[in-house]
């Protein structure tokens, strides 16, 4: 019941941030790290607690770290799991929600998925991640898939 209750409480703080933020940019672009872990055809996908659909994981940065910290620390509060590599695939600059520019890593990670308040991660199909995946990220998936043919 109390988890429930915290994830409700992430949703409504991130559907307002969210809103708040693609309207009123006071810091300007924000930097994001995500990760792309693959296993053959599934994702390591976030069911993101607020309902905006699939997300890969990672996040926004605090201002003091740098791309790989946030990557790190963000997988590692969201999924549990630790990464045992990680590679530097892209850049790309975002609008919509919100302005960010988001490094993208392709990872290797360890150990057991843990929820958080923020999301459930869970391997995905392609087919699901392409269905789901938040409009923001699909730039990620684009780009990966590209790389692979």
């Amino acid at each position: 019941m109390a988890w429930n209750r915290r994830q409700r409480i992430f949703g409504v703080i991130s559907r307002t941030c969210i809103a708040a933020y693609g309207r009123f940019p006071v810091f300007g672009r924000l930097r994001g790290s995500v990760a792309v872990i693959r296993r053959q055809n599934r994702f390591l996908m976030l069911d993101r607690s607020d309902d905006l659909g699939l997300a890969f994981p990672g996040g926004l940065a605090l201002p003091w770290e740098s791309d790989e910290k946030t990557l790190l620390r963000e997988v590692a509060e969201e999924t549990g799991l630790r990464l045992s590599s990680y590679t530097l695939l892209f850049r790309y600059d975002n609008s919509l929600p919100y302005p960010a520019r988001v490094s993208v890593y392709g990872a290797d990670a360890e150990g057991e998925l843990h929820p958080s308040w923020e999301d459930i991660p869970c391997w995905v199909e392609l087919s699901d991640v392409q269905h789901r995946l938040m409009p923001n990220q699909r730039p990620i998936l684009e780009r990966v898939l590209e790389e692979r043919n």
